[in-house]
């Protein structure tokens, strides 16, 4: 059922900064998407908008514009915009792609990154860890993108990340389901320290492994309970043949 977007949306009043406002009203929709303040569904009204961000109507719309042709609003006909939903298929082919993805870069990491660049990410991965045994969502969300912006920039590929920011925005409702279950938490420290061990022995077919199963992982989490059965099978095949020359 969709809610207006009033004072609980987690938007805070933005301060002017070096970055154009257009950017600034993007990254502030953005994080309350991905931490769930905006769910799907939720209509997004502009007056409420701009008084809680302090912004005027043009930079608004400039913002929502963009974020529209991004397919992470979309319009609802007399109801406005509100915060675009994704289907349960779309979703699948979103993780799938995902894995595909994360066991790319990590085979260009440890084919580029030099020794200086991965014990940066070995340091990145103690505060993701540490981010996950916390527990909170908004910190496992930050390291989560630190971590990853590490592995992107070690692999040369800042194209990745911006595909990788892109696709997580729009599960975001399925990943802070799936980041806040503890089993998952303890599960995901584990894959994390597999991940960067093969990272720390240059082994690509372990490496890229572990990364799509992170993925596949978290997956099965997000769908439990209502499509697990249907997530893993797809999934599982992908595992077993794409990553292994299949």
């Amino acid at each position: 059922m969709s809610t207006s977007s009033g004072a609980g949306a987690g938007l805070k009043l933005l301060k002017p900064q070096a970055a154009p406002l257009r950017n600034q009203i993007i990254a502030s929709l953005r994080r309350a998407i991905e931490l769930g303040h905006l769910i799907p569904g939720t209509r997004l009204i502009e007056k409420d908008l701009c008084a809680q961000l302090g912004v005027s109507r043009t930079s608004l719309r400039e913002a929502l514009r963009e974020l529209q042709a991004q397919g992470i609003v979309e319009h609802r006909g007399a109801r406005g915009l509100a915060v675009g939903a994704i289907s349960h298929e779309d979703a699948e082919n979103v993780y799938r792609i995902r894995a595909a993805l994360e066991a790319l870069i990590v085979e260009q990491f440890i084919e580029k990154a030099s020794a200086d660049e991965i014990g940066s990410l070995v340091r990145e991965s103690q505060a993701l860890k540490e981010a996950y045994r916390l527990g909170e969502l908004e910190g496992i969300v930050v390291a989560k993108r630190r971590f990853y912006d590490r592995i992107c920039s070690g692999a040369r590929n800042p194209i990745a990340f911006d595909l990788l920011d892109h696709l997580v925005l729009r599960t975001s409702s399925l990943r802070s389901r799936s980041l806040t279950r503890k089993e998952r938490q303890r599960q995901s420290i584990q894959e994390i320290d597999a991940l960067v061990g093969a990272i720390e022995r240059r082994d690509v077919k372990a490496a890229q492994r572990i990364a799509a199963e992170h993925v596949m992982h978290s997956a099965q989490s997000a769908f439990l309970g209502d499509a697990r059965a249907a997530v893993k099978a797809p999934i599982d095949r992908f595992a077993e043949t794409s990553l292994r020359g299949g």
